[in-house]
Parts: C-alpha cells; sequence; structure tokens
C-alpha cells in the first residue's frame, strides 16, 4: 500500500494485519480521486473509520487542508500515527481513538463540517444510512461535501439520504465505491 499521488506520493504505508481491515487497494483509492476530482483545494477531510489512515493521508497529499482520522481500535491508531509520521507533517491531521457514534456526537456538538468525508466500516457491521443520516441532521457537511462511501458490492445504497445525492457507484471486485454530493 502506498500513496498514489501528490505531495507524499510513492511513500509506502503500513497496513493493520489480520481480517478485522481491508485497507483500500491503490486501485480503488487512484479511482476514488479520479472521480471526486484528483486534487483538492483544501477543505476539511474526515475519515470516519481511518483503519491505517491511507484514505486521509492520501487527500492531504492531494491538497486537503486537513484531516481527522477517527478509529476505534488501538492497533488502528498506533499504524495510523506511524503512517502520518511518514508524511513529516503531522500538524495537518488529528487522530482520535472512539467508536463512529461517539465522534459523530462529538462533532456535532463542535458544530464541525467536513467537507470531505470517506466512510470505509467493516463491511459485516455497516450502518452507513444510519450514519450519513445523523451527519444530515447535525449539519457536519459543508454546502458542496463530497462523501465516499465503500461497501460490500451487494451493498444497495440509496439515490438519497436527506441532502445527499447519489452521483456515481463503481463497482471493483467485492467492493462497490458510492459517491454523495451535498446539495444542501
Amino acid at each position: 500500500m502506498r500513496v498514489v499521488a501528490g505531495d507524499y506520493r510513492g511513500r509506502k504505508l503500513k497496513s493493520l494485519s489480520g481480517d478485522n481491515t481491508r485497507p483500500t487497494t491503490d486501485k480503488v483509492k487512484e479511482s476514488i480521486f479520479n472521480m471526486i476530482g484528483p486534487y483538492l483545494d483544501g477543505g476539511l477531510v474526515l475519515d470516519l473509520f481511518a483503519g491505517s489512515g491511507g484514505l486521509a493521508i492520501e487527500a492531504v497529499s492531494r491538497g486537503a487542508a486537513h484531516a481527522v482520522c477517527v478509529d476505534r481500535s488501538y492497533p488502528a491508531i498506533k499504524i495510523i500515527r506511524e503512517n502520518i509520521g511518514i508524511t513529516k507533517e503531522p500538524e495537518k491531521f488529528t487522530v482520535l481513538k472512539m467508536d463512529a457514534k461517539q465522534a459523530l456526537k462529538e462533532f456535532a456538538g463542535n458544530q464541525q463540517q467536513f467537507d470531505y468525508i470517506f466512510l470505509d466500516p467493516p463491511y459485516a457491521k455497516q450502518e452507513l444510512l444510519l450514519q450519513l443520516e445523523q451527519m444530515v441532521q447535525a449539519d457536519l457537511m459543508t454546502t458542496h461535501a463530497v462523501i465516499v462511501c465503500e461497501t460490500a458490492k451487494e451493498v444497495d445504497m440509496p439515490e438519497r439520504i436527506g441532502t445527499l445525492a447519489q452521483s456515481r457507484r463503481q463497482v471493483y471486485g467485492i467492493t462497490a465505491v458510492t459517491i454523495y454530493r451535498n446539495e444542501g
């Protein structure tokens, strides 16, 4: 696993061992950024199920101003911090050890808004629809935010969720990538 493009291009990233995580492959990561715009013009990123932090690091490498990486696992937090160290710009990242539900409550309380949100939860424990609805209700997204959801290819995501409109869906092997844009 490596950073595909941008300031950190080519830097190797560590991933967690075991079956609990499935890091986004370089091919899928490159496809995601080709769909949302290969380079970002600033903005705040939320990687809610960060795992190794690969998507957040890729976003900052491609121009995002800051990324918040959330994961509930101590081993994941350790790997995220090591991978952020590879960037030599740790000030561009915030790492939070908490579950998604707790993080969403905290962001709502802080009235925090994100420009890019990456949701790649463990396939067996997906509550994406509920989490997306909570984000819309809590106004956690900027007006033109982009939300990227990775799911098992069998998961059928709705066309609309509140102010979110599905703009693209692509299948890569067992993984489906669904992109929403906030039209709020």
